[in-house]
C-alpha cells in the first residue's frame, strides 16, 4: 500500500490552492510563511510531482494541482462531516399530549430521560384531545377519546376512570364517610361543565343540589391541586393520579370508580416501520401504563 502524505501537508495545500498565496496561507493557519513553503516543498517531494508554479507575482497550480484539489476537498468535506455526525446530539422525539394526560405523563417522561438520555423527547400539550399528522409535525401523539381514531399504530394505554378525591385534611374536619355528606363540601370540576360529576353520580345513583354550584376549572391538573390544597372535593382521573394517592396529597373517600368509555392512546402517524428510538419509548410508556391498569 502506497505511503499516505501527512493530514496537515494536504490541509496546507488545500488553503494554499485557494489563496494561491503563501502569506495569506500562513496567516489563515496561523503558521509563518516559512512553514507552508516547507510543507507545501515536503508534500510535492512526497507526490514526485509539483503541485504549484512558484512566480514572482504568486502562485498558481500545476495540471496535477488543479486535478487533485477537487479530490482533497472532497476527503476534508467527508471528515467534518463525519465529525459532525459523532458530535451531534441526538434530534429530540416530538410528542404531543393533550393536557388532561400530563400529571401521569411529565413525571415518567422525566424518569426517562434519566434512563435513556440518548433519547430526548420534547413533549408539547394542549387543550385538543386528537392529532392531525398531515398538519401537525410530530413524531407521535397521546390522543384521549372513546375511540383512537384513523391511525396506522395505536398503543392502548389505560381506560379513563373516575372517582372522587381530596385532601387527606378533609374528611377529619368533614365527614365523607356517605354519598350524602358531599353536599356539605364545595365540588371541583375539571371541565367547564359538570359531566363528570354527573357521570359518577349516576353510577353511585346518588343525586346532590351542589353539583352546578361547584367550582370549574379549565383543566384536570388545576382540580386536583385544588383538591390537594383542601378546598373541596374534586372528580378526577385514577388511572392519571397514581403519585398523587400514593404520596398522600390526594385519598379516594369513596372506592368507586366508573370507566366513562373514553381511553388514552399513543398513535403514530406512519406505516408498520416505527424508528427504534420511538420503539422504545413506547415500549417503556407502555410497561408504565400496564402497571397503572394492574394497580
Amino acid at each position: 500500500m502506497k505511503r499516505l502524505p501527512p493530514l496537515p501537508a494536504l490541509h496546507t495545500f488545500l488553503i494554499t490552492a485557494k489563496c494561491c498565496n503563501f502569506t495569506r496561507a500562513a496567516e489563515a493557519l496561523h503558521i509563518t510563511q516559512g512553514a507552508v513553503s516547507r510543507q507545501i516543498s515536503g508534500l510535492e517531494a512526497h507526490l514526485g510531482y509539483r503541485l504549484f508554479n512558484r512566480q514572482a507575482r504568486g502562485l498558481n497550480l500545476t495540471a496535477q494541482g488543479r486535478e487533485l484539489l477537487p479530490r482533497i476537498e472532497q476527503v476534508f468535506s467527508l471528515i467534518e462531516e463525519a465529525l459532525d455526525q459523532v458530535d451531534a446530539k441526538p434530534r429530540a422525539l416530538q410528542i404531543k399530549a393533550p393536557t388532561c394526560i400530563s400529571r401521569w405523563l411529565l413525571p415518567r417522561l422525566m424518569q426517562w430521560q434519566k434512563e435513556r438520555p440518548d433519547v430526548p423527547v420534547r413533549l408539547t400539550t394542549t387543550s385538543a384531545h386528537t392529532v392531525d399528522f398531515r398538519r401537525e409535525d410530530f413524531d407521535a401523539a397521546v390522543v384521549f377519546g372513546a375511540h383512537p381514531g384513523d391511525f396506522t399504530h395505536v398503543q392502548h394505554l389505560f381506560d379513563e376512570q373516575l372517582t372522587p378525591v381530596c385532601s387527606p385534611s378533609l374528611p377529619f374536619s368533614n365527614p365523607l364517610s356517605r354519598l350524602a355528606d358531599l353536599e356539605r363540601h364545595m365540588l371541583l370540576h375539571p371541565t367547564l361543565d359538570e359531566r363528570d360529576w354527573t357521570l359518577w353520580l349516576k353510577a353511585a345513583r346518588a343525586k346532590l343540589s351542589n353539583v352546578e354550584q361547584g367550582q370549574h376549572f379549565d383543566t384536570m391538573d388545576l382540580a386536583m391541586t385544588v383538591a390537594s390544597q383542601g378546598s373541596g372535593v374534586a372528580i378526577g382521573d385514577w388511572s392519571l393520579i397514581g403519585e398523587d394517592l400514593s404520596a398522600g396529597r390526594l385519598v379516594m373517600p369513596f372506592e368507586l370508580r366508573v370507566r366513562t368509555g373514553a381511553a388514552y392512546y399513543f398513535v403514530h402517524p406512519r406505516g408498520a416501520s416505527i424508528p427504534s428510538p420511538l420503539q422504545d419509548l413506547l415500549d417503556w410508556l407502555s410497561l408504565q401504563a400496564a402497571e397503572r391498569r394492574i394497580g
